[in-house]
């Protein structure tokens, strides 16, 4: 049986000499030595390919692999597309649409910045005592304790203090605290205009549609990058719906895909990702995906880190028995 590698990419730039040498991302140099890695090692495929594969029956090549690139940094128009059309490669990408109709920073990548500028031990400090804030002022939270044991789990990347953090303020307060927190602690710690560093974080329509053009895949990743699966069912409908008009031109109606923000669905989600036409979904768990008998709105991915040059992990998942 074939599997199919699915490869996760977010942040890819020259990050130890940039501004902000501590975000977590992949260095510029070490991606195109993986690029090098795929092309010598593995079959990369298109999105079109890997639809008729689980739409159609049509076989992958073996060791088949296919790019992704979530959230839509302006990376991956100065870096990442020149040396896919170096390697004559297509890269799939998913751009929530808030950033380019609006020109707002999401709240996960102001999260990323505060992170990135941040020591975690002076950090922690600082929304432990933005919570007693809010409860003083009548939100009903719970003490910082309960929320740390609940939500201070480490994973493989991150620390449980990052974790916490994480966890926190992407989805478990209120919207309108975590929203109002992850502000303040930008405008304090980052310290620049949310315009003009949206300006600088994001692809605009024109570097979209040029990539489209030159054969880049564009697939949904919703508007305002939430948990899908947290939404109200309306609410959830709702996100995914403004990002289908506001790309409509973009987007192939006849290879439609959606990647699950921080990899969160539910049966809500999946049944109305199959009811708009989209013919796979993409996850965030580790494993080698089998199109034709796993489930195609739930495909595991492989985060960037786990291939060569940063480490062989991959290889952890590549027999047959470990296909999802």
């Amino acid at each position: 049986m074939t599997g199919l590698y699915i490869v996760m990419y977010h942040y890819v730039r020259p990050i130890a000499d940039s501004k902000y040498p501590g975000i977590k991302g992949l260095e510029l140099t070490l991606f195109e030595k993986q690029i090098q890695f795929f092309n010598d090692n593995f079959s990369v495929v298109t999105m079109e390919q890997v639809v008729d594969a689980a739409c159609r029956g049509i076989e992958l090549p073996e060791n088949a692999l296919l790019l992704t690139f979530d959230d839509g940094y302006i990376d991956h128009y100065q870096y990442v597309f020149p040396i896919l059309q170096k390697y004559s490669m297509q890269g799939s990408f998913f751009v929530p649409s808030a950033v380019v109709k609006y020109g707002k920073v999401l709240d996960v990548n102001k999260i990323h910045f505060i992170l990135a500028c941040s020591k975690i031990e002076e950090l922690m400090p600082k929304v432990m005592s933005m919570l007693n804030e809010y409860r003083d002022s009548g939100y009903n939270i719970e003490s910082n304790k309960v929320l740390f044991d609940n939500l201070a789990v480490a994973n493989r990347w991150d620390c449980k203090e990052v974790i916490f953090v994480k966890r926190l303020l992407q989805g478990y307060l209120e919207e309108d605290v975590r929203n109002e927190m992850v502000s303040r602690l930008f405008e304090d710690i980052v310290g620049e205009s949310e315009k003009e560093f949206s300006e600088k974080l994001y692809l605009n329509k024109e570097q979209i549609t040029e990539m489209k053009n030159a054969g880049m895949y564009f697939g949904l990743h919703g508007e305002e990058h939430y948990w899908l699966n947290k939404l109200p069912i309306e609410k959830m409908m709702k996100d995914i719906d403004n990002s289908m008009a506001f790309f409509d031109e973009i987007l192939d109606k006849d290879n439609l895909v959606i990647n699950y923000p921080y990899g969160g669905y539910n049966n809500a989600v999946l049944d109305y990702a199959k009811k708009i036409g989209c013919k796979l979904g993409l996850g965030v768990e580790p494993g080698v995906a089998n199109v034709k008998i796993g489930n195609a709105y739930a495909l595991p991915r492989f985060d960037t880190n786990d291939f060569p040059p940063k480490s062989d992990r991959y290889m952890e998942y590549s027999n047959d028995n470990k296909l999802n």
